[in-house]
């Protein structure tokens, strides 16, 4: 029997029609973090999941990959699937190389499980922090996944918000593996790019050399808004320019709960030259850095 979900209804469907960007990704050019959703009928949504989102198949991101100019894409397991990762592995066995994985698993994942996800190009586990999207889970809980993927030379990637990560900060540098945090933990742009709040997280990155971050996602904590998102600007071209080769970028496509607008995925691209101001910068950020972590074998 086909599964039907029904779109929640202060759900805003992706742009399907961005702009063409102004600015020219570099060949090689990777988009580190994007999404996929369903179909429902082909790959159900999560009975625990917390909201239930359009349609975003591989199809439509291939698509929006070409129209961008982008070259390889890393799909992040999306929340509303949960620990099934069937939507996201089958992006990658489609993409002739040209994806990579970040997937959700539960503590007692099997061994055999992980080398089929390696095999397809998984390499990284996520781990969610926010509140709104999951319930998180203990620490001990994120150690015993650790152990499992430590070996295998995959990444964790943490995504929390900013007030959460004074009480994360133990766990999180206890942690070996290479850490990527999502959206820079989603500072408090209302605030000093030099003030305390994201001074937390200037340290943490200063501090532990094993901690990337993402350089993604203004539309998110942007108070000033679309188009341009001029107040996240200084925090991510901070980032970009102190710790160059261990900043990612993406899109986020198709942009899951947003409330208000949805992102013009032509002018998230322009962005880029906002943040990283030479060519040098924005090679490191969109070709080799992404490279390194998802394709350093191959």
């Amino acid at each position: 029997m086909i599964s039907t979900f029904t779109m929640d209804a202060d759900w805003l469907e992706f742009d399907p029609n961005p702009s063409r960007p102004t600015f020219e990704l570099p060949s090689g050019a990777v988009d580190a973090h994007c999404h996929v959703f369903g179909p429902g009928s082909v790959f159900p949504f999560a009975p625990e999941r917390k909201y239930t989102p359009c349609d975003a198949s591989k199809e439509q991101l291939f698509a929006v990959r070409d129209f961008l100019g982008v070259s390889r894409n890393v799909v992040v397991q999306a929340t509303c699937h949960g620990s099934d990762n069937a939507a996201m592995l089958d992006v990658l066995r489609s993409a002739n190389g040209a994806a990579r994985g970040v997937a959700t698993v539960e503590s007692d994942v099997g061994q055999a499980e992980l080398d089929e996800m390696h095999d397809c190009g998984v390499r990284g586990v996520r781990f969610n922090y926010v509140r709104r999207l999951v319930d998180p889970e203990p620490d001990a809980y994120y150690h015993r996944i650790i152990e499992k993927i430590a070996p295998m030379g995959w990444h964790v990637v943490v995504y929390f918000e900013a007030a959460d990560l004074e009480e994360r900060w133990n766990f999180f540098t206890s942690i070996e593996t290479t850490v990527v945090v999502d959206h820079m933990g989603c500072p408090d742009v209302t605030l000093a790019v030099d003030g305390p709040g994201f001074g937390r997280f200037v340290r943490l990155m200063r501090e532990h050399e094993n901690f990337w971050s993402k350089v993604t996602c203004p539309e998110r904590y942007s108070v000033s808004g679309p188009p341009d998102f001029n107040d996240a600007v200084p925090f991510a071209r901070f980032i970009v320019e102190q710790f160059p080769d261990r900043v990612l970028w993406g899109t986020d496509w198709p942009h899951p709960n947003l409330k208000g607008f949805m992102p013009d995925d032509g002018k998230i691209v322009d962005f880029v030259p906002r943040i990283a101001s030479s060519a040098a910068l924005q090679r490191k950020l969109l070709v080799e850095n992404p490279a390194r972590l998802y394709w350093e074998e191959g």
